[in-house]
Order: structure tokens, then sequence, then C-alpha cells
């Protein structure tokens, strides 16, 4: 199992210094990717967790990320599709591609806030139809001579996107969500799926499960469908309801608890930590905080 983080791009230590020095500090640990988010805004009446709150544009943010790293990946855990147009998208994630030398990972989801879904003009709905013509469109533009698509939801006139991504076929593309529906589609359609912070670690091991099968029903072979999971830590007392609790032995542990499961990347976010992820709270003690958890759980320590 792969092990990687979160960037630096909610709350206190969601600044330009962090970000760079952040990544490179993850790069010299030997981190494999180092993975964003996305929220654009919080409705007054939303009663929603601190990390929320003070959010950096995930793109931009592994951008920044990217202009002084040579080697590790750069994910986003996910853009949420009825925000923006899939051409829009694809020529934002072909931009990075190019720039950071073929090492985007894309996460894409649905979306659940409906203050984000009012402030962008969108609706989810159709779920299932409207990703699977998003990545319809996605791979025409990124791997089509002349790109042409004419759906329900999304059309493209014939034309060309260039410069194409880096990677052949484009950027990895891996999906969100938690309905069984959801879990199939990635098993069946994309690169593979990727979990929320929500999450619980049964539910983890039995998506595992539905996407590998649905991506074995499809003629595909299960063990290169890959799943990434979102690991929110919390160093101190061991809660036996959260694998990674406790101290460093018992965090690591509770790691190899998702490697038996089937998990092929599991990152450590630091954002949904209680002290980095605070917008209250105070820059350097996040800071400070941060560099302890990536030291004591890098794989190479």
């Amino acid at each position: 199992m792969l092990i990687s983080c979160g960037c630096p791009v909610a709350g206190a230590w969601a600044d330009p210094l962090s970000v760079t020095g952040f990544a490179l500090r993850a790069e010299e640990l030997g981190y494999h990717g180092l993975w964003a988010f996305q929220r654009l805004l919080v409705g007054r009446e939303q009663r929603l967790e601190p990390v929320y709150h003070r959010v950096l544009d995930p793109l931009l943010a592994l951008t920044w990320a990217a202009a002084r790293t040579t080697a590790i990946r750069l994910g986003v855990a996910v853009v949420n599709i009825p925000y923006v147009s899939p051409a829009y998208l694809a020529k934002q994630a072909a931009t990075l591609d190019v720039l950071s030398g073929g090492r985007l990972d894309l996460g894409l989801g649905t979306g659940w806030s409906a203050p984000e879904f009012a402030a962008t003009g969108s609706d989810p709905h159709p779920r299932g139809r409207r990703m699977t013509e998003y990545l319809e469109v996605l791979r025409t533009l990124w791997n089509d001579e002349v790109s042409s698509f004419d759906g329900e939801l999304y059309r493209v006139p014939p034309s060309v996107m260039a410069p194409r991504p880096v990677q052949p076929g484009g950027p990895p593309v891996l999906l969100g969500g938690t309905a069984d529906a959801a879990l199939r589609r990635a098993g069946r359609v994309a690169a593979g799926w990727v979990s929320s912070s929500r999450t619980s670690f049964a539910e983890i091991a039995r998506g595992t499960q539905i996407v590998r099968r649905a991506a074995e029903e499809a003629g595909r072979d299960p063990d290169e469908v890959r799943v990434v999971v979102r690991g929110v830590v919390r160093p101190g007392t061991r809660d036996d309801a959260v694998p990674l609790s406790g101290d460093w032995a018992q965090i690591r542990a509770g790691a190899q608890r998702y490697a038996e499961a089937g998990v092929t990347e599991l990152f450590y976010d630091l954002n949904w930590d209680q002290v980095i992820g605070d917008p209250r709270s105070d820059s350097r003690a996040a800071a400070e905080r941060a560099e302890e958890i990536l030291t004591a759980l890098a794989p190479r320590g």
C-alpha cells in the first residue's frame, strides 16, 4: 500500500509557504502523493466542521506545489463535476499534468452542498448519467485528434484541445461516492475509487469489494483498480472506532488494517486535525504539529 499525505489547503496552515514547504518535506520523506480537496463556500446556515471554513482551490494549490517538487504525485479528492464544465476541467487538468511532468491524479464527485449548487447554478442530477457523460467528454478532449461529443447533458462540437496531458490517456480519474451504484461505476469505468473523510473502516472494506467485483464483471483486472483512502489521523488517546488513532505504532498498525482490506493508497490528511485544519488556530502551532505528524508517520521512518 502506498502512503501519501494531504496538501495544506484548509485552516491555519493553508498559506503559500506551507504549501510549498510541506510538499518538499513530504517528497523528501518518501510520501507517494499529495492530496487536496474542494470546498467553494459555506452557507451561513450550514453547520460544517471548521476544516471546511477556509479552503484553497485544490488545483491552484497543487500547481503551486508542483512548481517546487519533482517526484511526488498530485491528487485532488475530489472536484465536484456539477460546478464546472467538463471542457474547462479538461483544460485545467491537462495544464497541471503538463506543468508537473505527468503527476496528476484527478478525483471526481457529484457534490452534496446545497449552497454550492445554488452558487454555481448547478444540479447534480441525474448523478450516474452526468458522471458517465462527463468522463466521456474528458476522454475525447484528452485523446482524440478531433474531439466531439453529443450527449444528453454535455456537448462538444468537433474541436481540438492542446496541449494534451503528459500521461497517456490523460490523468487517472478516480470517482468518489459511497452509494453502491457509485462504487460499481468506479470499478467499471474509472481508474478506481477515492473515499471521503466520513467513510468508516467497515465501509471502506465493503466498498473495496464492491469496486473490485464491478471491475471484474466489466472484464477488467480487479487488481489494477485503485482504492485511495483519506485517512483522518488522531494522535494521542486510542479510539478503537478510529483506526488511525493512538500513538505512532498504533496508527501504523491501523494503516496496516487498510492494506489488509485491499486499499492501494492511504493518505494521511492532516487538514482534518483539530489544530491544523481549524482557521482559528495559531498558524505556527499548526505548522509544528503537521511537521511532527508528517515525520513520525513517514514511509521512510
